[in-house]
């Protein structure tokens, strides 16, 4: 169920972007053709003034249709807030997700980045290795850590500053190496028992089980401070993803890319349905990642692309000419190929990792 419930997650992402088009287009009172939900023959439509909408049966997205002879009496910095409306729409959906999020209160680490103190830490998991003695043995990201022991010692965390719990599992981890360890663990409220032993390879220099610890809590800040932190993180992961995507380019030009590390919508659902089992938190979370991811996707100058059609709307603007029908489409059926080409491949790299 988790899986459904992420793919209507990524269904409504893909409403939201266009919903910006065609708010954008409304507002400029550019012509909208149409206005649907899915694709294929219509289930259901109406009409209301100049627009249909209609519910198609495949609802993996949707898409807005303009009228060209419309759109072009427009001036140009028109045309472009229109294209532009779509990643504005997925930019403003993320940074409210996220500022509901903080309103409501979120987990976070105790020392973050930001506005606000952190309250009711707890030693978690953040990330298990890849292939690690953690990962066979059943541990996953989001665990909370409520004990660990071996045959002759324990950890007893009343006797830890609350936000230094998880330095003091990793410590014991470390001092225990060459012994099996049990990880006393809660799961969305439920205990759960993993016995683990340090293996080398996982880490460079010594032996680890392969579990990334912090301290974390709930961070719930009043509104005006929620807007801000909201703002801030989701600055920080549209970076992040930004500088992943430029050096992935960078590679791609030097001949040294590996197309395996990029993932496609089979990769998506396969982690997102696990930020979705996590709960609430987990879907807000990895809701306006991939909001933001979507944004940057689009920026990029393919045609076929909001990018691209904004790079057709630069040239123009500079020739002081409109570009070839012939050669717009022309251009804009090679960037579909290649976006599709792309997809697949990455599908295939998708599938071979989940099958192992």
């Amino acid at each position: 169920m988790t899986i459904l419930y992420f793919i209507a997650l990524l269904v409504v992402l893909i409403w939201v972007h266009e919903l910006g088009h065609f708010a954008a287009a409304k507002l400029f009172r550019i012509r909208v053709d149409e206005f649907n939900i899915g694709f294929g023959p219509s289930i259901a439509s109406f009409t209301d003034g100049q627009t249909r909408y209609g519910i198609k049966p495949l609802i993996l997205g949707g898409y807005v249709s303009l009228d060209e002879a419309s759109l072009a009496q427009r001036s140009r910095p028109v045309q472009a807030a229109v294209v532009l409306a779509g990643i504005a729409a997925n930019l403003l959906f993320a940074w409210l997700l996220l500022s509901a999020g903080y309103l409501h209160g979120l987990p976070s680490a105790v020392e973050h980045d930001g506005y606000g103190v952190v309250t009711n830490a707890r030693p978690t998991i953040e990330a298990v290795v890849p292939g690690s003695p953690a990962e066979k043995s059943g541990v996953l990201a989001g665990d909370i850590v409520t004990g660990v022991a071996t045959a002759h010692e324990e950890i007893d965390f009343r006797t830890f500053n609350t936000d230094r719990q998880a330095q003091a599992v990793h410590d014991f981890l470390t001092a225990h190496a060459d012994e099996s360890v049990v990880l006393h663990l809660d799961r969305n409220g439920q205990p759960k028992d993993f016995v683990v032993r340090a293996a080398e390879g996982v880490v460079d220099g010594r032996k680890a089980v392969g579990v990334q610890l912090n301290d974390i809590g709930v961070l719930k800040l009043p509104l005006q401070l929620a807007l801000l932190q909201g703002a801030y993180v989701g600055w920080q992961i549209f970076g992040a993803e930004a500088q992943g995507l430029g050096d992935f380019v960078t590679r791609a030009f030097r001949g040294s890319a590996n197309v395996g590390e990029l993932s496609g919508p089979i990769g998506i659902v396969a982690v997102g349905s696990q930020f979705v089992a996590q709960g609430w938190a987990g879907v807000i979370n990895i809701t306006a990642i991939i909001s933001l991811n979507l944004a940057l996707i689009n920026i990029i100058p393919i045609p076929g692309l909001d990018g691209g059609r904004l790079l057709f709307i630069a040239i123009e603007g500079i020739l002081r000419r409109p570009i070839s029908p012939k050669l717009a489409t022309g251009l804009t059926i090679a960037g579909f190929v290649l976006l599709v080409t792309l997809m697949i491949v990455v599908s295939f790299h998708d599938i071979a990792r989940l099958i192992g």
